[in-house]
């Protein structure tokens, strides 16, 4: 399921969230859509399989990335010649995994960008790490959304630690605005990796680091919306029907 926020423009933005998230992002997208639609682009925010009001599945890593993939087929199918990407959390990881060429540009808050060892023992309660262990999934229930539970996959669970970022990274030729935190565990890590990693990355891509923004950056979305707005002002011409 999808919301496509039309424009009189052949510039789309596809944006993706986070882990068990939906296509409102706790109301993330459901802003920076309208603000993009407001700037002449078009933008589409969906759901993942198994989350939001989509069909029912177990998330992985390579399920995520079929979906964006098919989500590139529909815009161009529906004629867009410019399209870009937004993800967040995962949903940054699942854009870098999924690029191809024809991706003009990415915006990317609280990325993934190399390896995490996440210690699920300390997120997950014992009975869901329990279910794990004799299932090979975790039920992670949902408190708000559409969607009462989420599927999680164990392969899932190991696809944070298990990959490469320089194989990720110097595939990825398009510029890439990467927006981090420097406040919370998480954030700080994710944001040294990508520190890290950055050179991977093409000469024109740039790391942004918002002053007291955690993971969520939900004290922060002006400012990420700003830095949004001005890096696909940019790189994105709208290309008007």
């Amino acid at each position: 399921m999808g919301n496509l926020y039309p424009a009189d423009s052949q510039a789309i933005i596809i944006m993706c969230h986070g882990f068990t998230s939906d296509k409102s992002s706790k109301g993330r997208f459901d802003r920076f859509a309208a603000r993009y639609q407001q700037l002449g682009y078009n933008a589409l925010a969906f759901d993942f399989s198994g989350c939001g009001e989509s069909d029912d599945d177990r998330l992985t890593l390579s399920k995520l990335v079929d979906d964006l993939h098919a989500a590139i087929a529909f815009a161009k199918s529906q004629g867009f010649t410019r399209i870009a990407l937004h993800g967040h959390s995962l949903g940054s990881r699942v854009c870098l995994e999924a690029y191809t060429p024809e991706i003009i540009t990415m915006v990317l808050s609280g990325a993934g960008t190399g390896p995490v060892e996440y210690n699920w023992h300390e997120i997950y309660t014992p009975e869901q790490m329990r279910e794990l262990e004799e299932k090979g999934y975790i039920t992670d229930f949902k408190a708000e959304g559409p969607r009462k539970a989420v599927i999680v996959d164990r392969q899932m669970l190991l696809d944070f630690a298990n990959f490469s970022q320089e194989e990720l990274l110097k595939k990825v030729t398009c510029p890439v605005l990467l927006i981090h935190g420097n406040q919370g565990a998480e954030e700080k890590l994710l944001s040294e990796i990508t520190k890290q990693g950055i050179k991977w990355l093409s000469a024109d891509s740039r790391l942004e680091i918002i002053d007291g923004a955690q993971h969520s950056f939900m004290e922060h979305l002006p400012i990420v919306e700003r830095l949004a707005t001005d890096w696909l002002e940019k790189h994105v011409p709208l290309g008007k029907e």
